[in-house]
């Protein structure tokens, strides 16, 4: 049996998480949010893998009409993660189980507000609309605000402190339904952080996961080594595997999820966890609706076989598909990959290196890396 922590309980559609209920495992549509039946696809490829919670992403109000469009033929449980547009909320509010907002995106709209005006209208809407909240606080995308505080070398307290934060003013506004995530792209980072949330707040539920932890297997051995350690601590209430992975493959994240906890449940966990720091590293970010062109996913696989001889030197590589957290996670690389819709922005140690056509940008990536290795 997996010993949890007394968190509170909250309610999510007809899922309730924290309070020793069972942790619910989640994943997020990839295929674009305006496509109704290829998405409505993939909510019932994800349902039927076992998924509790579905997360489906609008920043826009086409974005918005569709999820509305979709809520019409399906009952999941349904989180709409909102993007920087955050009034999209009081549209999509009355249609879905939860609003899932990050502090760091709440930033770069209406720059002249507050941010505690713009929390405060969220959950205005989702009080009057029975809707769970999420704060999802991402390394690729904190708060400019948090990260000007502390000395680059330390990403973990500026989440932390951010985390912290917004669960206090939504406890001052007296709304208590809501959970909180904090991600990296690196297992150990990720541990850290929410090892130090919950001892600050440990009656707050907790949303799981390594954020852009890549392509499977190694994506899913990331994953695992971070949530083995937190879930063997008591931490976590709900999961999500996020993977690199083909839009008609997305259900394996629930597969996986699954299968990591009843291995952690069954005691079929690691005596000593170790995540290499002398290996190649790639990063990629799951492929869900954000995604700018379908290729990203193909070149993230491409760019895995392609750098195989470098498997044994330190390099961080980042392959990212959208601008929600490209800038953030490729800055932080050593080589960083970030994909449009019709280019990749090459990065070498947070610098521009140049913006290639997809066909391009393998033979310039070799370059780079080997330049970096020699």
């Amino acid at each position: 049996m997996i010993q949890r922590n007394p968190t509170r309980e909250i309610k999510i559609g007809h899922i309730v998480i924290g309070n020793g209920n069972p942790i619910a495992v989640q994943s997020m549509c990839a295929t674009p949010t305006t496509d109704i039946d290829a998405t409505l696809g993939q909510i019932r490829s994800l349902e039927g893998a076992g998924a509790d919670i579905i997360r489906i992403a609008a920043d826009s109000k086409k974005d918005a009409r569709a999820l509305i469009e979709l809520r019409n033929h399906t009952d999941a449980v349904i989180s709409v993660d909102l993007q920087e547009n955050y009034r999209l909320a009081q549209i999509l509010a009355p249609h879905v189980d939860k609003i899932r907002y990050n502090p760091g995106h709440l930033y770069h709209h209406e720059r002249a507000k507050p941010w505690k005006d713009k929390v405060r209208y969220l959950v205005d809407i989702a009080g009057s609309h029975d809707c769970a909240m999420r704060i999802g606080v991402n390394a690729g995308s904190v708060d400019p605000d948090k990260l000007e505080k502390y000395p680059r070398e330390d990403s973990i307290t500026p989440m932390v402190d951010s985390a912290l934060e917004h669960s206090e003013w939504l406890d001052q506004l007296g709304y208590s339904r809501y959970c909180v995530s904090l991600k990296d792209s690196d297992p150990r980072k990720t541990v850290d952080a929410y090892i130090r949330f919950a001892q600050a707040r440990p009656e707050i539920p907790l949303h799981l996961g390594v954020t852009e932890a890549g392509m499977p297997p190694e994506g899913i051995e990331k994953t695992r080594i971070a949530l083995e350690q937190l879930i063997g601590r008591g931490i976590g209430d709900t999961i999500r595997v996020s993977l690199t992975l083909p839009y008609e493959d997305k259900h394996l994240e629930i597969a996986a999820g699954h299968q990591i906890l009843q291995d952690i449940s069954d005691g079929r966990v690691r005596t000593v966890v170790h995540f290499s720091e002398d290996k190649l590293n790639l990063i990629s970010c799951p492929s869900c609706s954000r995604v700018e062109n379908e290729a990203f996913i193909d070149l993230a696989h491409k760019v895995r076989e392609r750098t195989r001889y470098a498997e044994n030197h330190a390099v961080t590589i980042a392959v990212m598909g959208c601008r929600v957290n490209g800038p953030g996670e490729t800055d932080d690389a050593d080589l960083g990959l970030w994909c449009g819709p019709n280019y990749v922005n090459l990065k070498r140690q947070g610098e521009k290196v140049g913006a290639f056509k997809y066909d391009e940008i393998l033979d310039r990536l070799d370059e780079e890396l080997r330049s970096l290795i020699s």
